[in-house]
This record gives structure tokens, C-alpha cells and sequence, in this order.
């Protein structure tokens, strides 16, 4: 049985009161932030978040993708440059695949957005410093309850964007 709520963020760049106030403002089982923080890893901003290292992420101790286990979900994380997701979502899909997750989560696009494709659910945070196609600058919440996925998009003020639903396999 899955049962947990992960906030995901990314591509702050340099922004760090936000970070803590989103920390602050959700009570979750997991803060993952998909790169491109900008900031050291022993950041206090940064406190209490798993983080992935971006293209414009300079600190050595950031992994360039994890599986986090939570709950029962796997959730394979990465900030996207890697797996060319500007383009195409096939390379990320098959490597969350690979690593036999039910959720990916990346950023660098800063395009928010949430898309199931077969059994992977993949998720973009946008951007809550610049965010592409859209003025709000946003983040997301995923909230699994067994195999039901809600995917719920907030502006940085804290206002709902857009919320999503999936059943995950």
C-alpha cells in the first residue's frame, strides 16, 4: 500500500528564503528539489531537502540522480539535462523504467507539468524563479493514497495552479 505526500521543486537558482518557506509551509514524507539550486550543499536553505545536481549546479556532493523509497513508491529523481527533456520525455521515462520507479521527477525545462506514460508518472515542477510557458512561478505536491496519485501544482504565494489525477500500476 502507498501511502505518502512528497513536495518537488526545482531550478531556484539562488533563491533561499522561498525554499524555507516552502519547507515550512507543507508537512510531507519527503522534499526532493530536481537541481539547479545554485547553492551548496550545506546550505541552510537547502536543509531537509534530497537534491540532485543541475547544469548549473556546481557542488561536488550532489548526486546527478537518485531513487528515493517512500511509502512504497519509488520515485526516481534527476534534474533532466542529462535525458535531453527539453525534447522528449522517452530517456527519462526509460531510465525511471530501468530503475524501477513509479514517479520521475525532473526539472530544467521549467515548464510545469505532469504526464503518465504507461506506468511511469513523470513530473516537472516548473520553476519558482523562472518558470517557461506560464507567469506563475511554481512547484508541486504529489499526494499517493494506495494507488491513486494527485499531483497538485502551487504558485510560490502558495495559491493552487492546477491539480491532476492519476492510478498508478
Amino acid at each position: 500500500m502507498m501511502n505518502c505526500k512528497v513536495l518537488i521543486v526545482s531550478d531556484s537558482h539562488g533563491m533561499t528564503g522561498e525554499l524555507q518557506e516552502l519547507y515550512n509551509r507543507h508537512a510531507v514524507d519527503v522534499y526532493i528539489h530536481c537541481g539547479d539550486s545554485e547553492l551548496p550543499a550545506a546550505h541552510p536553505a537547502l536543509a531537509g531537502y534530497s537534491v540532485v545536481k543541475g547544469n548549473c549546479d556546481f557542488e561536488s556532493a550532489y548526486p546527478t540522480n537518485y531513487v528515493e523509497k517512500v511509502n512504497g513508491l519509488s520515485i526516481f529523481v534527476t534534474h533532466g539535462h542529462l535525458y535531453n527533456v527539453k525534447m522528449t520525455l522517452q530517456k527519462i521515462w526509460y531510465k525511471a523504467k530501468e530503475a524501477g520507479a513509479q514517479v520521475a521527477c525532473f526539472g530544467h525545462s521549467h515548464v510545469m507539468g505532469a504526464e503518465l506514460i504507461e506506468d511511469v508518472l513523470l513530473i516537472n515542477p516548473g520553476s519558482i524563479l523562472l518558470p517557461r510557458g506560464r507567469r506563475e512561478r511554481t512547484y508541486a505536491l504529489l499526494d499517493v493514497q494506495n494507488k491513486q496519485a494527485t499531483v497538485i501544482f502551487y504558485e510560490l504565494s502558495g495559491k493552487e495552479v492546477a491539480k491532476e489525477s492519476f492510478v498508478l500500476q
